[in-house]
């Protein structure tokens, strides 16, 4: 079988002939049916090799996610990097890029329902640039965001911040213009010898009709996929993946990919998804906190009551022993198709962020959000964000420097557990208080648009305090009254 990893020859040659000794084994030692879902993977010797702990870097991280195109004007890398001494103020730790990688122009599409083929005016067509979700080369960079030189720039400046830079990868399918289309179609799911037009998801069909499926059983593709991974790492120096749809990509896949990737050094992985055996098992660090982030657009409508979420964690836990999940009230996805975070949580938009901040996980925040952006962004065409300032800048400074001096705050392991705090309201009160190495944070939240007078109820939260957004010394004793105005929240750290 040819191996297709193209690695350039460099210094680091050592280093890729065990990346590539661990691919070889890795896919001797493994085989899934993409459909089935059956895993067959064994034992390979030298995994005991790979270290697949998340970097120490990584324990009190917060990330902030790109979306470079609506990003300015010009939707250039080098004008996204005057941010950056803002994004670091900010408390912001981990950049995450959306796609960076060329575009197909073969069945672009315009809006989700119109291929650009079916616009006749070529001034009009122009406008459309295209799902950044359809790569036509993992290697190369969108000329329209400038050049990679532009983005090892940038990451420099970055590091040299002391921040890190992770980038959106697509391994479920490609764009048509891509080029294994022409060279090994073999490489793509296929029906009646003809590449089908738009993936599934867990079988289930997708508009996708700019993409076309890779077809995970080819060995080939895989290997030169996770060559094309290495090659972002050790040669432009990224410091770790957000993985698309990682949900729908066969475990055994992550294992092979995970192999290779962690052998380059330590780097961060999060899924796209929520599947405990990809994180259980080590293949990623994080992944996405999608239900508790449905849960809370439901709470904030009045839906479901704040008890919701004890269930939320119950359910987590006994699924997940492993990673941490990444939190947040908006992204690309839910920002363009599910409305702003205001749209969905009104005036209780603020209230949720303290709560995604605090309660568990890596907090996230998305493009816009420190500006209090109001607009759905489209995600076909140019449509800059109004910036207008930063207004929610400091709130966001405020709990990641929280998050960053307070440990009961740090990601997975490294911080404390959420425990409930009971109230005499527990319908539309939500507190709760995370606890390591004496360091301890309590959260009260008013969950709903009415003023609330309430009592702490139990033990254990008892304590001298400052309120991180005040400034003030606060002490609480046992079971004490309090009261909440409506959206209000209080947060209280013991140092």
């Amino acid at each position: 079988m040819q191996v297709q990893l193209h690695f350039t020859k460099t210094k680091n040659m050592n280093k890729y002939n065990l990346i590539f000794a661990l691919i070889i084994l890795s896919f001797t030692a493994c085989k899934q049916d993409k459909s089935s879902g059956e895993n067959t993977t064994s034992t390979v010797e030298t995994e005991k090799n790979i270290n697949r702990e998340m970097p120490s870097w990584g324990k009190d991280a917060t990330i902030y996610e790109v979306n470079l195109r609506q990003y300015s004007e010009d939707g250039q890398v080098n004008s996204f990097a005057t941010h950056l001494p803002r994004l670091k103020e900010m408390g912001v730790d981990v950049l995450w890029f959306m796609p960076l990688h060329p575009i197909s122009m073969t069945n672009r599409k315009a809006t989700p329902d119109i291929m650009i083929e079916e616009i006749k005016d070529a001034e009009e067509k122009k406008k459309y640039l295209g799902s950044p979700y359809s790569v036509s080369d993992y290697r190369g960079f969108n000329p329209e965001y400038g050049t990679m030189d532009d983005f090892k720039g940038m990451i420099k400046s970055a590091h040299d911040l002391g921040m890190k830079v992770i980038i959106d990868w697509v391994p479920n399918h490609t764009g048509w213009d891509h080029q294994w289309i022409k060279d090994h179609p073999d490489w793509y799911t296929q029906v009646d010898g003809k590449i089908i037009k738009s993936p599934t998801l867990k079988g289930n069909p997708t508009d996708w009709y700019d993409t076309a499926e890779l077809n995970f059983d080819n060995q080939d593709m895989r290997k030169t996929m996770i060559g094309d991974m290495v090659y972002w790492v050790d040669e432009i120096g990224v410091d770790g993946f957000r993985m698309d749809v990682a949900h729908d990509v066969p475990a055994d896949f992550w294992k092979q990919a995970s192999d290779a990737l962690f052998a380059t050094g330590p780097i961060f992985m999060l899924a796209e998804g929520q599947e405990p055996d990809q994180i259980n098992n080590g293949y990623f660090h994080s992944d996405y906190g999608w239900d508790i982030h449905h849960i809370m657009n439901e709470v904030a409508k009045g839906e479901k009551p704040a008890t919701a979420f004890d269930e939320w964690l119950k359910q987590d836990r006994e699924r997940f022993n492993k990673g941490f999940h990444m939190m947040f009230t908006s992204n690309h996805d839910e920002n363009t198709w599910a409305g702003t975070v205001f749209d969905r949580m009104g005036e209780g938009a603020q209230t949720f962020a303290v709560f995604a901040a605090t309660y568990d996980g890596m907090p996230l925040v998305y493009s816009g959000q420190e500006s209090a952006n109001r607009k759905r962004l489209e995600f076909f065409e140019k449509d800059v964000i109004k910036w207008g300032g930063f207004p929610y800048a400091k709130f966001y400074k405020t709990l990641f420097d929280l998050k960053h001096n307070n440990k009961a705050l740090w990601n997975g392991d490294f911080g404390g557990e959420p425990q409930k705090i009971m109230t005499s309201n527990d319908q539309s009160l939500y507190a709760y208080m995370r606890e390591k190495d004496g360091d301890k944070v309590v959260v009260i939240l008013n969950l709903s648009d009415k003023n609330q007078n309430f009592n702490l109820k139990g033990t254990g939260y008892e304590g001298e305090y400052k309120n991180v957004f005040s400034n003030e010394n606060m002490k609480i004793e046992k079971e004490p009254k309090m009261v909440l105005k409506s959206w209000e929240y209080l947060v209280l750290s013991n140092k």
